[in-house]
């Protein structure tokens, strides 16, 4: 129902103003126009009580935790009897030790008690109850406090106490609004369980469950975290093109854009390792990259097309290096989870509960080579190719009577070998097979062997790590050999990188390289189930459309 709201002179008698409001109150839409209503008790605050519900600048604002940490009960014992003391010496003056404070925050409960209201406001740091009394804050002030809703932002001045049942509180002095909420929330959102929804309104998710903001707040130091060990380790961050004319550094699916003023087709990153290499030419020793990566494939709960990941490479180093750097890293990101309660059910070690399995971060992490790991798991070595075959064909993977053995052999380790590895403990599996690791250096004592491994945790690959190659004949090689075996389609966008062979040709010194996924980092230092709790922002399918993940 559409409401016709007419200006209002606010020096009119106070009793002429309350019809007003009440004759306007009367005309709200019912209960079910939210959204009506609401823009009802906007036009209440404009055109009855002269009020703009779109605030300004405050300065001086206390966190709702720090204010709720400055409640002194023996001020506030001081305030009560002073007040009792006073009643009966006629109203005697009375002095106020109790902090005062200036808060806001969210409104996220209201209750109207007729001259007394109460409303729990909600920040960054918490919750805290603001008290408001229609004696302490006169009619006009009072009324604002009635119109209030869910979601409205709002600032309090007032002295730091408690009500008669206990409750810390803001004893409120004054009140204003600074965002009128004009979109109701949706009818679960108190314990909001559809996930898909909360995904979609990340925005009323973080301020409705106070832990998925914790969560970012973690994600956001965790980043950091990282940050500051790298460079405590001597490497320097850089930042590499995210748009490229050529799709490389990882065999994978780009998103493809047009660059319209130079009419060339351009790819959004799949990894940034060619370009971190030519540093390493150029005479950068260590380097590394934090940032975000896109591949066009599909959507899982530890795989999302934009993802972040740390890349770094350090000269003269190896695998080996490589693996040390990455299990001090996870290490002590582990305990900074339990120093600094990343995690709410972290525990000293640091033992870190995640998907119902309590994962023990302790050093040294599990060891164990992808041979031995494969046998384990079939009853015979990866070099007996006849049984690689039969065991491929006997279980149905895609062209087993004519792929490549290497390839079986990889494929058959996914299917069943993995499934050996300990998920409560970050186990590294070394020394893959050479074929499978186009940009990895072969062992020298074992050709058909790379100097690679792969980090596992919660039955999560975390991240790769490689002796890199710096041959540039041989690299070439494997390009070429690479670029042979892809279908038609992939050919389109999958080319041969030559500046890269050409940085090779000018010299690359030995080095370890290393990616570690940042996004399951944080999955697991904060408890969070699937990829998309700890991205801010995943990509969803347009409304209407069935998702592909629940």
């Amino acid at each position: 129902m559409a409401l016709k709201v007419h200006p209002w002179n606010l020096l009119a008698r106070a009793p002429k103003r309350q019809a007003y409001i009440r004759a306007m109150q009367q005309a709200e839409p019912s209960p079910t126009d939210l959204r009506a209503a609401r823009r009802a008790k906007l036009a209440l605050l404009r055109d009855g009580l002269g009020i703009e519900p779109y605030g300004e600048r405050i300065d001086g604002l206390t966190p709702l935790a720090d204010a709720r940490a400055q409640y002194s009960a023996e001020a506030h014992d001081a305030f009560e009897a002073a007040t009792a003391a006073a009643k009966g010496a006629g109203g005697a003056s009375i002095e106020d030790q109790r902090p005062e404070v200036t808060i806001a925050g969210r409104v996220v409960q209201h209750r109207d008690m007729g001259k007394i209201a109460f409303a729990s406001l909600r920040d960054s740091t918490g919750d805290l109850q603001a008290t408001f009394s229609l004696a302490l804050l006169g009619e006009k002030r009072f009324e604002l406090v009635k119109l209030l809703d869910y979601g409205d932002i709002v600032s309090v001045c007032g002295r730091v106490g408690r009500t008669k049942k206990g409750e810390v509180c803001v004893w409120a002095t004054d009140v204003a609004m600074h965002s009128k909420n004009l979109e109701p929330p949706p009818s679960k959102w108190h314990g909001l369980e559809d996930a898909e929804l909360r995904y979609r309104q990340r925005h009323v998710d973080m301020f409705a469950n106070p832990d998925v903001l914790r969560v970012f707040e973690a994600r956001s130091r965790i980043v950091s975290a990282v940050r500051r060990f790298m460079e405590t380790r001597g490497f320097l961050e850089v930042e590499t093109p995210m748009m490229q004319p050529i799709a490389g550094g990882a065999a994978a699916r780009p998103f493809v854009t047009t660059h319209l003023a130079l009419g060339m087709p351009l790819y959004m990153r799949i990894a940034p390792e060619l370009y971190l290499k030519r540093l390493l030419v150029g005479g950068l020793p260590k380097v590394f990259e934090i940032n975000r990566n896109f591949r066009n494939e599909g959507i899982d709960r530890s795989h999302n097309p934009e993802f972040t990941a740390l890349e770094a490479y350090q000269a003269f180093g190896d695998y080996r290096t490589m693996l040390e750097l990455t299990e001090s890293l996870v290490h002590h990101c582990a305990c900074l989870a339990v120093e600094q309660r990343w995690h709410a059910a972290a525990e000293a070690g640091p033992i870190l509960p995640w998907n119902g399995m309590r994962i023990d971060y302790r050093a040294p992490f599990v060891q164990v080579r992808f041979g031995e790991l494969f046998e384990r798991a079939l009853g015979f070595p990866m070099e007996d190719a006849a049984r690689v075959r039969a065991a491929a064909v006997a279980k149905h993977l895609a062209d087993a009577p004519r792929k490549d053995h290497w390839l079986l052999v990889n494929e058959l380790f996914e299917h069943d070998a993995e499934k050996l590895i300990d998920p409560c403990r970050p186990t590294f599996v070394l020394d893959y097979p050479s074929a499978v690791s186009p940009l990895t250096r072969p062992s020298r004592a074992r050709p058909e062997l790379a100097e690679r491994w792969d980090l596992f945790i919660g039955g999560m690959e975390i991240g790769p790590a490689y002796t890199e190659l710096n041959d540039p004949d041989i690299q070439l090689a494997k390009f070429t050999e690479q670029l042979a075996g892809v279908g038609e389609e992939d050919a389109v966008f999958r080319t041969l990188d030559q500046a890269f062979i050409d940085s090779l040709r000018t010299g690359m010194p030995p080095a370890g390289g290393l990616g570690l996924g940042i996004d399951r980092l944080v999955m697991l230092l904060t408890g969070s189930p699937t990829i998309r709790d700890v991205i801010l922002f995943p990509l969803m399918r347009p409304e209407g459309h069935v998702d592909a993940v629940s």
